[in-house]
């Protein structure tokens, strides 16, 4: 058991990872035609941001998994909800199941505070899910439940900045992902239409070991043992992730420099390190990525960081 998870957890982490930080699609035939064949099956694997939902999302070697999962949903997610109330002393709700090789990846959202998304993985063998066997990749829900709890004790500046892209979205053509979309496909942490946040290293760690002595701890009670003096702005990790309005749009250089200067310019922001991404209007289907060659970007190693 402890090989197949392994090469599970390799196989589920490297399709769950999302676009950002300078990595694009490949393979993109941005001015093919779309009257041949080669130009349809091109245009087959993407879908307007607008209309996308999670459907075509996959996993390698999920598709006999993804079944037996299906086929097994409520189970699942109570055996789900289980590890995350034993494992974690958070309520969650299942959004999806995505079938990968030798299990199937659960994707949930945390009830309330602190709010965030991410995912667990359940071995099937022998054509049945192994109820007892949920788990974790190392690290993944730890980090998740750290990134809603900064932002909890960061309210202010995350509404800011919530604000602005709210605003953004309202006055120049762009938008962001839907709410299903981050339901069904989300597994970064705390995630917004407009952005995700995630974190490294154990700057943080503190506020977990609050919540995880106290899951009823308050806004206050955090802010009591918030340490920002020791949060490493390098670990906090902020990608802005929009996307143009109308379909035959390509990424508008103005609106992305707009958003870079408001990014280094901003006083009352979270603390972290901003990256951003704005993509033409479409989505890779089996992904949910929107980067691709034509896509505006500031990510590593110049990204914005608010100290």
């Amino acid at each position: 058991m402890k090989h197949k998870k392994k090469v599970l957890a390799l196989t589920i982490g490297i399709s769950l990872l999302i676009g950002g930080c300078g990595v694009s699609e490949s393979g993109n035939n941005q001015n093919g035609d779309s009257n041949s064949a080669e130009g349809k099956q091109e245009e087959n694997r993407y879908v307007s941001v607008q209309d996308y939902t999670g459907q075509g999302y996959d996993l390698n070697g999920g598709e006999q998994t993804g079944k037996i999962a299906e086929a097994h949903r409520e189970e699942i997610d109570q055996a789900v909800k289980t590890f995350f109330m034993e494992e974690y002393k958070t309520e969650v709700t299942v959004h999806n199941l995505v079938g990968a090789q030798g299990g199937a990846t659960v994707f949930v959202e945390s009830k309330g505070e602190p709010h965030f998304h991410t995912y667990a993985i359940i071995p099937i063998q022998d054509d049945k899910p192994v109820l007892e066997g949920v788990w974790s990749q190392e690290g993944q829900v730890e980090q998740a439940i750290q990134t809603g709890l900064y932002r909890m004790v960061n309210e202010k500046a995350f509404n800011q900045l919530d604000k602005y892209l709210e605003d953004l979205v309202q006055n120049k053509p762009v938008v962001g992902k839907t709410e299903e979309a981050i339901e069904n496909t989300g597994a970064v942490g705390l995630m917004t239409p407009y952005y995700y946040a995630d974190v490294a290293g154990d700057s943080l760690k503190h506020l977990y070991n609050a919540y995880m002595n106290n899951p009823q701890i308050t806004k206050e009670e955090l802010q009591s043992v918030y340490q920002p003096d020791f949060v490493e702005a390098e670990k906090i990790f902020i990608t802005i992730q929009l996307f143009m309005e109308e379909k035959q749009a390509h990424p508008d250089e103005k609106i992305f420099e707009e958003i870079c200067n408001y990014l280094e310019e901003a006083s009352t922001i979270p603390r972290g390190s901003y990256f951003v991404l704005l993509n033409d209007n479409r989505i890779l289907k089996s992904s949910g990525k929107g980067d691709k060659d034509n896509t505006l970007e500031r990510t590593l190693p110049d990204q914005i960081i608010k100290k």
